[in-house]
């Protein structure tokens, strides 16, 4: 996954569109579990984009806004379909922190793992 691939893929997972309302957000707002293999590609995109941005001074809006959306608005999500019973898969709390982790380390510009 090169970084233009990764970035349009993370954009796309963060906001709803007429193209894709099945987003990773979408889903999680509507109390689904996420489409198997969509948080393993958003981690790996993650990483493509991390690698790309370390030493850029500047990150554009549109990719800086939905990371933000991934990272919060994931959690908020998450909290509000396991307060309402939602059946969430057992390792989407983790894999929301590693997504919350990653993106962490975009900003930082250095990797925690």
């Amino acid at each position: 996954m090169d970084y233009k691939t990764a970035r349009s893929f993370l954009i796309n997972q963060a906001i709803a569109s007429d193209k894709n309302a099945d987003t990773f957000l979408m889903r999680l707002k509507q109390g689904k579990a996420p489409v198997p293999g969509q948080v393993t590609n958003m981690l790996l995109a993650l990483k493509v984009v991390f690698d790309s941005l370390k030493n850029s001074p500047t990150i554009d809006r549109e990719l800086i806004y939905s990371l933000y959306l991934l990272s919060v608005e994931s959690r908020q999500h998450f909290e509000t379909g396991r307060q309402a019973g939602a059946n969430w898969p057992p390792l989407l709390d983790e894999d929301l922190k590693r997504i919350n982790r990653a993106v962490k380390s975009i900003f930082a510009g250095v990797w925690n793992n």
